[in-house]
């Protein structure tokens, strides 16, 4: 079985483009986007033929199985929808959504449309994130006993409509990990604001803070994951990444973007000696190119640690074998909403928010 693909939005679309094309159960692709002169250029680039100038245009062409959205956050709510109600398959960046009423509205049309949907959440395919499942699964982490996500970036000079965006919608990079490693959700979260916005960062979500910072209470154990996140007013080099700890290990993400992740390991308690020592390590995660067919592998050494391959694989492999794709409608919005409730906690003081179950399996 091989598939057609619609890649709409551009700008990041274009690094997904090329791999698409390698796929070895995808046939034709197709791109779009709002600005003309970058749909020619991508698709003289990759040599393609097939380009529109909208979804709408897109969606009315015969044919076609599955589109890739990564557009605005704006759109993802009501693009997602109409591609799923036009008898598609549809990929979408995140978040998926930045209301409950939208994460219900997404379900609803997944289960509707019986078609498949897949938040791309780069974070749970990237090379550090696959370094973290073999040490918890090898046992050299122990007992998972805390989680900490950062994601730090200014977003000064962004298009408009980033102004004022609540730091924590964005939530689902800093702390999808956490989840998919104790395969678990959120039950409650409170959440803090610092810095409030200066009138100049304050955009259409009202007023709010420039940096947010969350207690996430882990259904099952007793887990917590720490996030914080900023988008404005907070003078510091970009951070995107997760640590998790265990009793008898851990892993951090480096400081600074590029450099090694640190992996931790208890030593057993010396006789007379106050405290167990613990090893250090710099590690490099390589990632896992063994997972993918051979024409992806080459494409594990691009950003967002290594993900981008993973991702299409996965989305194009449960179409062609009828099955969930692994970060559906139900899982994403268990991984979407905590930030959505922990927005609305900071708005309130830090007030203690319960958040929906979606029953994702």
């Amino acid at each position: 079985m091989s598939i057609d693909v619609i890649v709409v939005g551009l700008g990041f679309g274009a690094d997904f483009t090329p791999i698409y094309q390698a796929h070895p159960d995808v046939g034709r692709v197709a791109v779009v986007d709002a600005d003309p002169a970058r749909t020619a250029a991508v698709a003289d680039r990759f040599g393609i033929a097939d380009r529109f100038a909208s979804l709408d245009e897109a969606l009315a062409a015969p044919g076609w199985d599955a589109v890739h959205l990564l557009t605005p956050v704006r759109f993802h709510a009501e693009q997602v929808q109409q591609v799923l109600k036009s008898g598609r398959h549809c990929a979408s960046a995140v978040p998926m959504a930045t209301t409950l009423e939208d994460l219900d509205a997404l379900i609803a049309a997944q289960d509707d449309a019986q078609r498949n949907y897949m938040m791309m959440e780069t974070a749970v395919y990237s090379r550090e994130f696959f370094h973290a499942k073999h040490l918890l699964d090898s046992g050299r982490l122990g007992r998972l006993s805390y989680f900490k996500g950062d994601h730090l970036q200014n977003l000064d000079g962004y298009p408009e409509y980033w102004r004022g965006y609540p730091p924590m919608h964005y939530v689902t990079h800093a702390l999808s990990p956490a989840l998919a490693l104790a395969d678990t959700r959120v039950e409650t979260v409170r959440c803090l604001g610092s810095s409030r916005l200066t009138p100049d960062h304050i955009g259409l979500a009202g007023d709010g803070f420039g940096t947010e910072a969350a207690l996430f209470k882990l259904a099952g154990d007793d887990l917590v994951a720490n996030v914080t996140m900023s988008f404005f007013q907070l003078g510091r080099s970009y951070l995107e990444g997760f640590s998790v700890y265990g009793d008898e290990g851990a892993l951090e993400w480096p400081q600074l973007e590029g450099g090694p992740m640190k992996e931790f390991a208890l030593q057993p308690l010396a006789e007379g000696r106050r405290g167990r020592a613990v090893s250090e390590a710099d590690v490099h995660p390589a990632g896992s190119p063994e997972l993918l067919p051979e024409p992806l592998r080459p494409f594990t050494a691009g950003g967002h640690g290594g993900s981008h391959p993973h991702l299409v694989h996965e989305l194009v492999s449960s179409i062609v074998e009828q099955r969930t794709p692994r970060v559906d409608a139900r899982t994403a919005a268990t991984w979407t909403a905590p930030g959505i409730c922990a927005h609305r906690s900071a708005l309130q003081g830090g007030a203690e928010i319960a958040v929906p179950d979606y029953g994702a399996r």
